[in-house]
């Protein structure tokens, strides 16, 4: 069955997990948790990526982020592929250290939120990596000590969480807690709340068959999980954007969007392949591979053999077009 694409928009929360292949290790020592979290930080304060809750384990890791200045995809492409880079280079390991491409599933945020952080945040209890919700304060790979005050961390979005619980901060720490204590006997009844979407990612899936039960006020496709309204908002979100990509898709071809982009920057397209550092070349470059990967659709791999660089190459230089297009380079759709 064909992978359906990622959805994105605004107004909603991704309750994000990426596991090790054959749940196998993915940190290994403590450096390994703070390098993958340094990356993180990065990533996120660089794209203005709104992160509410986070939790890492040996063999996989739990975000609840949602959609800062690009899109969730790109931003964690970045950080999940440098973190295996990184681990291949320090452990001499070789091949991949990810199960699959990560798994994410769309909620709406004012129903899901607090359910989605104490799913996360409970996963390091409920692996019986900790004893107890008071053993978690010392856990140290999770968004709850953000929370409960103990450790800074001004890239966690604690403000609209805790707000949620009262204005009072103390109080609603209080109550964050009672909170996380109710979930650990109602872990059940949560996977139903939150729709199959959510049972599918607890148990790994992903490319199950499309399902509404049409009784339930919340349903969901395998990648949404929300109201009847909320996904329907959703879908036709993505049809627009499908649409879109399919109108420039119709008037451009990837040989034309080269052309384009060496011509913006002065070149040749001959000039703009390959690894030239001048920086007319990484202009033209940054800007082709923006135009062919967001606006057309185009993988970063089949991107990568039109000019002759590597696939993480090319998510480089997406990331460095978006930055030129947001500062007055011409868009493709122009």
């Amino acid at each position: 069955m064909a992978r359906k694409g990622r959805i994105d928009v605004k107004g909603a929360v991704h309750h994000v997990i990426q596991r090790g292949i054959d749940r196998g290790r993915i940190f290994v020592d403590e450096s390994d948790y703070r390098s993958f979290l340094k990356r993180l930080v990065s990533n996120l304060l660089e794209t203005r990526t709104e992160c509410f809750a986070w939790s890492f384990m040996p063999n996989h890791v739990h975000l609840v982020l949602s959609t800062g200045s690009q899109p969730l995809c790109h931003v964690l492409q970045c950080i999940f592929t440098g973190h295996a880079v990184y681990i291949n280079r320090k452990y001499g390991r070789s091949g991949h250290l990810f199960q699959g491409r990560y798994k994410s599933i769309l909620c709406e945020e004012e129903t899901y939120l607090l359910k989605l952080v104490r799913y996360v945040h409970l996963n390091p209890v409920k692996a019986g990596i900790v004893g107890s919700i008071d053993e978690l304060d010392e856990y140290r790979w999770t968004g709850h000590r953000t929370l409960m005050g103990l450790t800074e961390g001004p890239w966690q979005n604690t403000k609209d969480v805790l707000g949620r619980f009262g204005p009072d901060t103390g109080r609603a720490r209080k109550r964050y807690v009672h909170f996380l204590k109710e979930g650990l006997t109602s872990s059940a009844e949560e996977l139903e709340i939150l729709g199959k979407g959510m049972k599918r990612l607890s148990e790994g899936g992903w490319e199950s068959d499309h399902g509404k039960d049409k009784s339930s006020q919340a349903f969901a496709d395998e990648r949404i999980v929300g109201s009847r309204d909320f996904i329907d908002m959703v879908l036709n979100h993505a049809g627009e954007r499908e649409r879109w990509r399919s109108k420039i898709a119709g008037n451009w071809t990837c040989e034309k969007v080269l052309e384009r982009a060496a011509k913006m920057a002065g070149i040749s397209v001959a000039e703009m392949k390959g690894s030239g550092k001048r920086p007319a070349q990484c202009k033209a470059r940054s800007m082709a591979c923006k135009w062919l990967v967001d606006d057309m659709g185009r993988t970063e791999t089949e991107t990568a053999g039109l000019l002759g660089i590597t696939q993480p190459g090319v998510s480089d230089c997406v990331k460095k077009g978006r930055v030129l297009e947001i500062n007055g380079g011409s868009r493709l759709a122009g």
